[in-house]
């Protein structure tokens, strides 16, 4: 093989190596972070590894994070990343998980409902409760007294109050 054939497959490798190791997850690959004990909830500071039950995040393309010690503080941060991140705009996430009830594991939040005013408390009291199904929503709500429920896309501010 020629120097010049040599050459040219390895500008064509290195640019194809570049192209696989650049490239970004993408969201559905993105998996969620794991939480340290030290994190703490970008909303209230509080650390969020002691609600295990309650953890929510919001991962970056670029593969930075934010956690949040349940899904109320994670929408006051979705609704106003400037005000805690102004470096990010909504347009920058790549995935959001929160914990599910039932289940007790981070899923896709944009995949879950929220049932909105029953008698379980979060760590910050009032909290909106992810659950994956209508089902298990309907449930919860005879269960717990829910007011509401909404689906990831009908979440507003004054829903958080």
């Amino acid at each position: 093989m020629g120097k010049g054939v040599k050459l040219v497959l390895g500008v064509i490798t290195a640019v194809a190596a570049f192209l696989f190791f650049s490239v970004e997850a993408p969201a559905a690959d993105r998996k969620p972070v794991e939480v340290k004990k030290s994190d703490k909830c970008h909303v209230c500071g509080m650390l969020v590894a002691g609600y295990p039950n309650w953890i929510s995040q919001i991962i970056f393309k670029d593969g930075t994070y934010a956690l949040f010690d349940g899904p109320k503080d994670m929408f006051k941060y979705y609704f106003n990343i400037n005000k805690y991140n102004p470096s990010k705009k909504q347009a920058d996430i790549d995935a959001v998980y929160v914990t599910e009830y039932y289940s007790a594991k981070l899923k896709d939040a944009k995949k879950l409902l929220f049932v909105k005013g029953s008698d379980i408390d979060g760590p910050m009291g009032f909290e909106l409760v992810p659950v994956d199904t209508m089902e298990k929503a309907k449930e919860f709500m005879k269960d717990h007294h829910g007011k509401k429920i909404l689906e990831f896309g009908g979440v507003k501010k004054e829903d958080l109050r």
